[in-house]
C-alpha cells in the first residue's frame, strides 16, 4: 500500500469517476457497494473533502444515513462489467459482493471497508450531509430527476488516500 496526496491524483480520480467507481458503506451489519459517476474532490472547512451524492431511492441511502463514513474504490483494472452491475442492481435484492466474487478489505481509518482490488482508495468520515432542495435546482437540470428521487450530498473528510 502506498499513501498518496489526494490532490496529486484528483484529476485522475475524477476522470475515472465519470466512467463509474465503487462507493462502499457499512452501518452495523449492513454493507453495500454502488456505482457512483458524480462526485467532487476539494478542500472545505480547512480539510480535504470528497463529496458524493446518493439518491434517496437507493438502498445505499438507507445505509449511509446510519453510517459515519464511506469509502470510494477506483479500480486500476477494467471492471466495466462489475461497475455496470453495481449501478443497475440493488443491494435490497442481491448480494453484489457474492454475485461478482468481490471481496472487501478492512479500511485503515473507517468502519466501511474498501473493495479488495488494485487501484486508488479513499477513506472518508462524513462531516456534513445536505438533501437537495429541488426549488433551488435550475430548470435545465430537472431532467436528471424524472422520478423526483433527488440526491443527498455527503461531504466526507478524506482520512486516507492510497493505492494498492
Amino acid at each position: 500500500m502506498k499513501n498518496i496526496d489526494y490532490m496529486s491524483v484528483a484529476d485522475e480520480a475524477m476522470a475515472k469517476i465519470k466512467q463509474g467507481v465503487f462507493l462502499t458503506v457499512k452501518a452495523g451489519d449492513r454493507l453495500n457497494t454502488m456505482t457512483i459517476g458524480w462526485a467532487t474532490i476539494g478542500y472545505c472547512w480547512q480539510k480535504p473533502i470528497f463529496m458524493i451524492m446518493v439518491r434517496n431511492s437507493r438502498y445505499t441511502y438507507s445505509i449511509i444515513e446510519d453510517a459515519d463514513d464511506f469509502t470510494v474504490s477506483i479500480p486500476a483494472l477494467n471492471m466495466k462489467n462489475a461497475v455496470m452491475y453495481c449501478g443497475t442492481q440493488s443491494g435490497r435484492d442481491v448480494d453484489k459482493f457474492k454475485e461478482l466474487g468481490m471481496e472487501t478489505k478492512a479500511a485503515q481509518q473507517t468502519y466501511s471497508p474498501i473493495i479488495d482490488l488494485p487501484g486508488l482508495h479513499f477513506e472518508c468520515r462524513i462531516v456534513h450531509k445536505s438533501a437537495m432542495d429541488p426549488q433551488f435546482l435550475v430548470e435545465s437540470y430537472q431532467h436528471f430527476y424524472p422520478e423526483k428521487d433527488y440526491h443527498t450530498m455527503y461531504f466526507g473528510e478524506i482520512l486516507g488516500c492510497y493505492e494498492v
